[in-house]
């Protein structure tokens, strides 16, 4: 099967490419992880904040101190939208990734199903043969018995 060792190579880059493909993926995910925690902690910041502004409206608040924190509020705002974009633009990273993971999965199963083929039929072309041969050999041994059999009849008529 002499077109075994290209395949077993494209198989083997294949499965090379898949594996890269895959720890791609994972990156891409663990980044997604990580910006949704930071997502978790910006709204987390921004709920105490209102907090704290509404026992202070609550108790009383000098104006200045209302700014400040109003403008620390829209700041927060601010970075809780540049978060989500950030994430879903992640999210798309990720789903592109898990598109050439698959790919390249795919190929990798077409390689290996096509050596898989290839083997079966190797394997039923030597079948083929030995029966062949087989054949072969059982009728020669009858061919030599019926020789031998004509000749011991011949050997009697004489």
């Amino acid at each position: 099967m002499t077109s075994a060792s290209p395949l077993h190579t494209l198989i083997e880059l294949a499965r090379e490419a898949r594996d890269k493909a895959g720890q791609l993926l994972a990156a891409e995910r663990h980044n997604e992880t990580q910006l949704r925690t930071q997502l978790q902690t910006l709204n987390h910041y921004r709920q105490e904040y209102a907090g704290r502004l509404q026992q202070l409206l609550c108790t009383g608040i000098d104006p200045a101190t209302l700014h400040n924190y109003q403008q620390f509020l829209g700041s927060l705002d601010a970075s809780i939208t540049r978060a989500q974009q950030s994430i879903n633009q992640q999210q798309q990273r990720v789903t592109a990734g898990q598109q050439h993971w698959q790919q390249q999965q795919q190929r990798l199963s077409s390689y290996t199903t096509l050596i898989q083929r290839r083997s079966v039929e190797f394997q039923r072309q030597a079948l083929r043969h030995e029966l062949r041969q087989s054949d072969e050999l059982t009728t020669n041994a009858l061919a030599r018995q019926g020789a031998r059999g004509l000749n011991e009849t011949e050997a009697k008529d004489y």
